[in-house]
């Protein structure tokens, strides 16, 4: 695919703006539609575009699988770990209002709903680019001449 040179370029150009647009999604999401499922889909939408156009290979070296097994496991605990601070703040499990001061209840709402977003969204992308590391792994190579 080394020749494939204007597609290259491209995918470089539309990287970033994908990956912007996955944090605007992921902080609008307190006010508008998306959140952090919607974000965490639309950022691993960039890691496999990057894995599609150079390769499985190079996909590993930017985000090695221990890394992203990681940020799998790092979401999930976000999540948990903001339900489980507010009920051993006496209150239910996931109330945010454990996580605010007397004075600035709602301060509080907002940083829990960032927290817990926060986490869906990067175990979403993690997951997304494991699941595709997986299946692309197991491809079959597709040769230049395929094209």
């Amino acid at each position: 695919m080394d020749h494939h040179f204007i597609l290259r370029v491209v995918a470089k150009m539309l990287m970033p703006p994908i990956m912007l647009y996955a944090l605007y999604v992921q902080f609008h999401g307190d006010f508008g539609p998306g959140g952090g499922f919607q974000a965490g889909v639309i950022f691993a939408v960039a890691f496999i575009l990057y894995a599609l156009v150079f390769g499985l290979d190079s996909l590993r070296r930017v985000a090695p699988p221990a890394i992203v097994r990681a940020g799998v496991a790092l979401g999930v605990l976000l999540y948990a770990g903001t339900g489980a601070y507010s009920f051993f703040k006496g209150k239910n499990y996931l109330d945010y209002s454990a996580l605010a001061d007397a004075d600035h209840a709602v301060g509080g709402q907002h940083l829990g709903i960032l927290l817990v977003e926060a986490g869906v969204g990067l175990t979403v992308a993690s997951v997304m680019i494991a699941v595709f590391m997986a299946f692309a792994a197991r491809a079959p190579e597709i040769k230049d001449t395929d094209w």
